[in-house]
């Protein structure tokens, strides 16, 4: 499924991020790795939203297999970024989501990023079936899934 990464409306989810100095690198720009972070907060944000709860990412059974990111232009100090969250494709044990960092004054998507989320037994470290309750939220919510 390809996702129109420029159209704001095909997301239904997006969360503040706050850029701080530290976050700079010596070109005056957020570093490409602390934009890794914003994008962990964005999916902790999407989640809480979505689940309905807080998340304990030290008991919550999924787990980060792949990211790619794409920087397609440098975010700086004084822009007001958002990130933009969705599920797109939902498997048996993983599924998939694509995130955006976008300049809310410009419009402009700074960053993408693509991930894939497994489920996982905590116990033996082994994948297992997405939560039932996890997969039914984010089929209800996105509205990819009720069309």
């Amino acid at each position: 499924m390809t996702i129109d990464v420029e159209n704001a409306d095909s997301f239904n989810f997006s969360a503040p991020i706050q850029i701080r100095m530290s976050d700079l690198d010596p070109f005056a720009h957020v570093n490409n790795g602390v934009q890794c972070n914003y994008f962990d907060c964005g999916r902790s944000a999407y989640f809480e939203h979505v689940f309905n709860q807080q998340i304990d990412w030290t008991t919550l059974d999924l787990v980060l297999a792949h990211v790619e990111l794409d920087f397609l232009k440098p975010i700086g100090i004084h822009d007001s970024i958002r990130c933009e969250s969705k599920v797109y494709a939902m498997g048996n044990k993983s599924f998939k989501m694509i995130q955006q960092l976008r300049d809310t004054h410009s419009g402009d998507v700074k960053t993408v990023c693509h991930s894939v989320l497994v489920s996982i037994d905590r116990q033996t470290g082994t994948t297992k079936p997405v939560d039932e309750a996890y997969r039914k939220a984010i089929m209800n919510f996105e509205t990819i899934f009720n069309s």
